[in-house]
């Protein structure tokens, strides 16, 4: 089976866990004997290709002629029109409407033929304009390549899906790692969501990574239940190491690791922190991680009085992100919305001792890390200083929680998307 897999990052270049999860998924699946092309916006080149073959968009051609876009830019219609029940506009207005509209887009649209597009692959203030001439090339990648299913990543990439889908009537599989609830709570971005509506409803299938998740996607995006499954993510127990480190510190260490955003809850963290120094200085608060609550965070922690004895690192990723694993003696996720969350999995794989909130879809598989609601500073508070002071607690939850990460592997999430695969692929064959 061959899966033409499209995602926005890929290690060792990342900004989260989407691009980890990807490297997981694709390990396992080329164990379950699936070729994967996975195309990114902009690969560098060091990407490991040892499971999955790298396709860089930047290196294709949207298209060679006029004649060419147009068929494919009829094909995919991207135009967004919300809704034909305009009152003062009859049928044959309501159409004369759309055609005009979609020839504005078209004009407007710029093109270069033969010509490819430079893509950032980051997440720049131009996102949305990268976004959709991503699903351009991804339409082309689509006409040049043979393949059963294709399968997109998380809403940068649906459109991208959603053109593939049409230009090749394959079977669409997306994949939700989070939602626009997730990372921005009531207060959502409209174009985003109906980016990830217009997916999820293109979609032969979809994935969430939580029963949280799920109930999201059936409950906010209203998608049928029929055709949302469950697949926890896992982690990577190939490269787990025993790190020799050498800490230049004496106190003991408790990291926040993650974007420093809404989502992940860097002001419980940093109050619970402020609690904790209460009753014990000896100990080092840690947060790893960027994001737009940065700045925030740093005004706080200052105005606390906390600022001796807490650290930020900014964005760590690769060695780094194992070495501050290494240094740590509590790992913290106090998550407001968390889908999954595979920092614990990597923590606990790291004999650390973990505490998440009980807002995360990685709480449903954990049962040996400490759960505590987001917003109960007081209970987090009491948590971390209870792994630090008592060595009986902190062994515990290491032995059984290792025993525990142990069982989540990659191989029996792939296993899973290889079986809702064949399964649309049969309805697929059925329908035809």
């Amino acid at each position: 089976m061959k899966v033409l897999m499209f995602g926005w990052e890929f290690p060792p270049h990342i900004a989260g866990g989407l691009g980890t999860a990807c490297d997981g998924l694709t390990r396992g699946l080329a164990k379950q004997q699936v070729e994967v092309l996975f195309v990114m916006p902009s690969a560098s080149g060091d990407e490991d290709q040892t499971a999955v073959r790298i396709i860089n968009a930047s290196d294709v051609a949207a298209f060679h002629t006029k004649q060419e876009a147009r068929r494919i830019f009829d094909k995919v219609q991207f135009l967004k029109v919300t809704s034909n029940l305009i009152p003062y506009l009859g049928p044959d207005e309501f159409e004369e409407k759309v055609d005009l509209e979609r020839e504005k887009e078209w004009n407007e649209f710029r093109i270069s033929f033969g010509q490819k597009y430079q893509f950032s692959g980051k997440y720049g203030k131009n996102l949305m304009e990268e976004v959709m001439r991503y699903s351009l090339v991804a339409a082309a990648i689509a006409r040049q390549n043979q393949f059963d299913v294709i399968h997109a990543h998380d809403w940068l990439t649906y459109m991208a899906g959603i053109a593939a889908k049409r230009v090749s009537g394959k079977p669409l599989v997306i994949h939700v790692h989070a939602t626009e609830f997730d990372r921005s709570g009531e207060n959502i971005n409209t174009q985003v969501y109906d980016l990830e509506k217009r997916g999820m409803e293109a979609a032969d299938k979809v994935i969430a990574v939580s029963h949280l998740t799920r109930n999201t996607i059936i409950n906010r995006y209203h998608i049928d239940p029929e055709k949302v499954i469950t697949v926890h993510n896992a982690v990577d127990f190939s490269t787990r190491e025993q790190r020799e480190i050498t800490r230049g510190v004496p106190e003991k260490i408790v990291t926040f690791l993650g974007r420093i955003t809404f989502q992940k809850g860097p002001e419980y963290f940093i109050e619970a922190a402020y609690k904790v120094l209460q009753k014990t200085k000896n100990v080092r608060f840690v947060m790893a991680g960027s994001g737009d609550m940065f700045n925030r965070a740093v005004r706080r922690v200052a105005k606390l009085g906390i600022s001796p004895n807490f650290h930020f690192t900014g964005f760590l990723k690769g060695e780094d992100v194992k070495n501050m694993f290494a240094y740590s003696d509590v790992y913290v996720m106090p998550s407001v919305s968390e889908p999954f969350g595979i920092s614990p999995l990597e923590a606990m794989r790291a004999n650390v001792p973990t505490i998440i909130s009980k807002q995360s879809g990685v709480a449903e598989v954990l049962h040996h890390a400490i759960k505590v609601d987001f917003w109960d500073v007081n209970a987090l508070a009491d948590a971390i200083y209870g792994l630090l002071t008592w060595p009986a607690l902190s062994a515990m939850t290491v032995r059984c929680g290792l025993e525990e990460v142990n069982a989540l592997k990659w191989d029996n999430a792939a296993l899973k998307v290889r079986e809702i695969y064949e399964s649309v692929t049969r309805e697929k064959s059925k329908i035809q």
